[in-house]
């Protein structure tokens, strides 16, 4: 005879594959993590200070800010 199946724990297994699958799907679709995403917004605040920090005050500029420290 073959073994009794809890159909409760079955919808309830089915349901978590779904959300399991549905979540790499939009790992996939909308990429980074929040942590990367974190990561490069940083890394891109820094060369800009960086790069406005070698730029050459002209006769009409005021000098970028933070170019003096």
């Amino acid at each position: 005879m073959a073994e009794p199946i809890n159909l409760r724990l079955a919808r309830k297994r089915k349901a978590r594959e779904e959300r399991a699958e549905r979540a790499a799907e939009n790992r996939v679709a909308f990429g980074r993590s929040r942590s990367e995403r974190e990561d490069a917004e940083r890394r891109e605040a820094l060369e800009m200070r960086r790069h406005e920090g070698h730029r050459i005050a002209g006769k009409d500029e005021t000098p970028p800010a933070g170019a003096g420290d």
